[in-house]
């Protein structure tokens, strides 16, 4: 939690999103994550100043339960003093201790925000998907919790002037608002109109910026020109150029070229035959893509 500190920006840890990302579709399959097309609303996790601390709490906890189908979880919810914004005791269940920083006692309108993340730890847990290390595991639950419609509310969090700055979770703003942007182009969604937060709006623009980039990468018929003419140099060459997102693979005796590419969706790598214009479709998300190999 960065409380009155630097926060960071860009995109330092965008290859263990799209990895996470990928683990997600592959873990959940595509019928699951299709149960996720509707995001949190507003209206569910709101807070305000005149509501009961701990009732609130606990309130805005079981609509989270609820969104992410953990029916048999029960989470307790407490305050204390400590670094980060909060904790939750990974046991058996069904009841689960959620620990909240003590700064949400006069900051309630961000409980849902910090509640998000450590929920989704819980389902997480039940899914037994995670990664080994420790900082790729909390990228991991930010970028499920956004992708999964409750990461709006960790983005909406993030708030920063000359004279203060507050943001919750590993991810940079502009990373939630690229995993957010990715939602919103795979169900149609517009999550900016639920913003509070100038500064959270300014990066989902951004992360929309970058996520549209995915859909625009050769071979993929929707890249622009230049891209199109560095992948024909490559492709003669049999050799893609440095950073670039394709490679080459031979095929068969006869010399014939495979490229592989990541989906613009889920990330999985997708592998074709260089032959000219066709659709492909991904075995993960089932997105058809159309491509000039």
């Amino acid at each position: 939690m960065a409380n009155d500190g630097p926060v960071e920006h860009g995109y330092p840890h965008l290859e263990t999103v799209r990895a996470s990302i990928t683990a997600l579709w592959k873990r959940l399959s595509y019928d699951t994550v299709q149960t996720f097309s509707a995001s949190v609303a507003p209206a569910d996790v709101a807070f305000c100043d005149t509501d009961d601390l701990h009732l609130g709490a606990q309130r805005v906890a079981r609509e989270l339960v609820r969104h992410y189908r953990l029916p048999d979880a029960r989470m307790i919810v407490g305050f204390r003093e400590m670094t980060y914004a909060a904790n939750v005791e990974l046991a058996a269940g069904p009841e689960y201790f959620v620990e909240l920083n003590d700064r949400f006692r006069t900051h309630r309108r961000d409980i849902g925000a910090a509640l998000a993340h450590e929920v989704m730890h819980v389902y997480l847990h039940r899914l037994g998907l995670s990664f080994p290390d420790l900082r790729e595991n909390e990228i991991l639950t930010d970028t499920a919790t956004t992708y999964l419609g409750a990461g709006w509310l960790l983005l909406d969090a993030y708030r920063e002037d000359a004279a203060s700055s507050q943001k919750l979770g590993y991810l940079t703003p502009e990373e939630f608002g690229y995993v957010l942007a990715k939602r919103a182009l795979m169900f149609g969604e517009d999550p900016s109109v639920w913003f509070t937060s100038p500064q959270a709006y300014t990066a989902y623009v951004k992360g929309m910026g970058r996520a549209r980039e995915d859909e625009q990468q050769p071979p993929l018929t929707a890249a622009g020109w230049a891209g199109r003419r560095r992948y024909a140099r490559d492709r003669r060459a049999r050799t893609p150029h440095p950073g670039a997102p394709y490679a080459f693979s031979p095929e068969g005796e006869a010399g014939g070229l495979r490229v592989s590419f990541p989906c613009p969706t889920c990330h999985q790598r997708i592998r074709v035959p260089v032959q000219g214009r066709m659709r492909a479709r991904c075995a993960v998300c089932r997105t058809v893509l159309e491509c000039d190999t």
